[in-house]
């Protein structure tokens, strides 16, 4: 009886070899790659979030040094953007105030951010009374003055720095909300939804483990656009003297006590303003680049 002929497969060529596949947000970051603008964007808010938070540690100044020998120097090589009426270094209170600024910014963004994410992944998914009702009030707070709200809740429960970042995000929050809930509605009859209840998963595991996850796209698009809406009005908190307090500084108040003396020394506005309008429209570049990349019907096309 002959040996049966064994035969042996040949390795596959690398031609043949199985192509990895590629995850939405790996697609994601490589359309955002090619967008120059939030690219730029992005390194401009990394350089100046990197020079807030670094810089004044390796500076020759205090934020609250005082020289009264120095007053309104023009930008010089000891002061590279000249000194305020007390003498102090502005390219420092520029640095020092930029991390008030930024710091509203992102804690506003966030308190905005779990309050109309929930909000408006509750309502979207109960629907029905709940929904009604849950919108309405949004509906109701859209025709209060935000201004106005931020400002009675800082003069009753008083000037904290911690205060104003929290009651920036409260009244932040809706546009948010209604995002999130057109979000929610449109997916809570797909698929996935159904199975996770026929599993009997519970509804707040469907909400925050199914439904949110797979909404992040709008949500990230919308943060990056709030952050510069808040530090606006935040500035103009400042602007009005509601915002920070003394010897404290913020981009805002900076522009504040820069506007009040631009006539005759220039630099005290022309600075602190050119950053921030800088970092603003860096935010929106940003913004714009992930709307674009996180949008799969424009990466269809």
């Amino acid at each position: 009886m002959s040996p049966k002929a064994t035969t042996s497969r040949p390795a596959p060529a690398a031609s043949d070899a199985i192509e990895r596949g590629s995850s939405p947000w790996r697609d994601a970051w490589h359309r955002l790659q090619k967008n120059r603008l939030a690219v730029a964007g992005g390194a401009v808010l990394l350089f100046l979030g990197l020079a807030c938070a670094l810089g004044p540690l390796f500076g020759r100044y205090s934020y609250e040094e005082q020289d009264l020998t120095i007053t309104f120097q023009a930008p010089n090589s000891a002061h590279w953007c000249g000194t305020d009426q007390f003498g102090r270094d502005l390219l420092v209170r520029m640095l020092v105030g930029g991390r008030i600024s930024i710091m509203v910014g992102m804690i506003a963004t966030f308190v905005a951010l779990v309050i109309g994410v929930t909000w408006g992944a509750v309502a979207g998914f109960f629907g029905g009374k709940t929904d009604t009702v849950m919108m309405r009030l949004v509906d109701i707070m859209y025709a209060l003055p935000f201004t106005i709200f931020v400002i009675l809740l800082m003069v009753f429960f008083g000037r904290n720095i911690f205060l104003l970042f929290f009651a920036i995000g409260a009244v932040e929050w809706l546009t948010m909300a209604r995002i999130v809930r057109s979000q929610i509605m449109a997916i809570k009859k797909m698929e996935y939804i159904e199975a996770a209840r026929s599993l009997g998963f519970g509804r707040g595991r469907i909400i925050f483990r199914h439904m949110i996850p797979n909404i992040l796209g709008p949500i990230i698009v919308y943060a990056t656009l709030t952050i510069p809406a808040v530090m606006l009005l935040e500035a103009f908190l400042s602007f009005l003297g509601l915002g920070v307090q003394a010897p404290m500084s913020s981009w805002g108040v900076l522009i504040k006590d820069g506007a009040e003396k631009m006539e005759e020394y220039w630099w005290l506005l022309v600075f602190p303003g050119g950053v921030f309008s800088l970092t603003l429209f860096s935010l929106n570049f940003l913004g714009d680049g992930l709307r674009d990349a996180l949008d799969v019907r424009a990466a269809k096309d």
